[in-house]
């Protein structure tokens, strides 16, 4: 039997159903599991790793807006808030707000029902646009205090 929408407007009883609405927040967080253990086996802070080095930083010579991210996430996964923001704060922020959409999904899944979360804002496309574009420049300008944000 396929299942149709999980968002039927009743909760999530028993633990088949919840296992059921759970399973792809799960399948999620299997995923990232593995990406963030390549990430720790490869300790992208330290050169000369199996990890890739950003396309756009070795074809053009420029930060693009996702630079040090491998490097945020490890600095995240050991702890260290300082040099996760060093190497990437709108990262940062995106992993802080990726954590409170995905907790949002995963409570809609269970309740049986779709909750509002940032994503659903009216203005959310147009502020990540220009976030977006204004870290892209930013990083990039070649005085200071610009040139403390490269990575």
């Amino acid at each position: 039997m396929i299942a149709t929408t999980v968002y039927t407007g009743i909760p999530a009883r028993g633990t088949k159903a919840k296992l059921r609405a759970l399973a792809p927040p799960l399948a999620l967080v299997a995923g990232l599991g593995v990406c963030c253990a390549v990430v720790w086996a490869g300790d992208p802070t330290t050169p000369g790793g199996f990890l890739p080095v950003c396309p756009t930083k070795a074809l053009f010579g420029i930060d693009c807006p996702g630079c040090g991210g491998m490097r945020m996430a490890y600095s995240l996964m050991h702890g260290d808030i300082p040099a996760a923001l060093h190497y990437n704060a709108v990262s940062f922020v995106v992993v802080l707000l990726f954590v409170w959409s995905t907790a949002t999904w995963t409570l809609g899944r269970l309740r049986g029902r779709a909750m509002d979360s940032w994503l659903h804002w009216r203005w959310t496309p147009l502020v990540f646009s220009l976030v977006f574009v204004v870290w892209f420049v930013i990083r990039n300008l070649p005085f200071a205090p610009f040139t403390a944000l490269r990575v």
